[in-house]
């Protein structure tokens, strides 16, 4: 990919893309229907966007995931963690 994108990004998110890429190659092959998985996940997502994520929210998160069959990925996570 473009290393101009990934600046770009890393500008209006203040996430580091290298951060986001090793995440994403540590996700291949995981078990995203293994509830511990998720939460490590969920966690490490919420440190490095700099949004800490409180129990209950990290339960409906999880819950939605394995229960309701919704993708464990980037903007699943940012819109749940954004909701008031």
């Amino acid at each position: 990919m473009d290393s101009n994108f990934f600046k770009n990004m890393e500008k209006k998110t203040g996430v580091n893309m290298q951060d986001v890429m090793e995440l994403a190659n540590s996700l291949q092959g995981a078990n995203l229907q293994d509830e511990k998985t998720i939460r490590g996940v969920i966690q490490r997502v919420s440190q490095m966007a700099g949004k800490p994520v409180n129990k209950e929210m990290e339960d409906k998160i999880v819950q939605s995931i394995i229960n309701d069959g919704k993708q464990l990925d980037f903007s699943t996570l940012a819109g749940m963690m954004n909701k008031k």
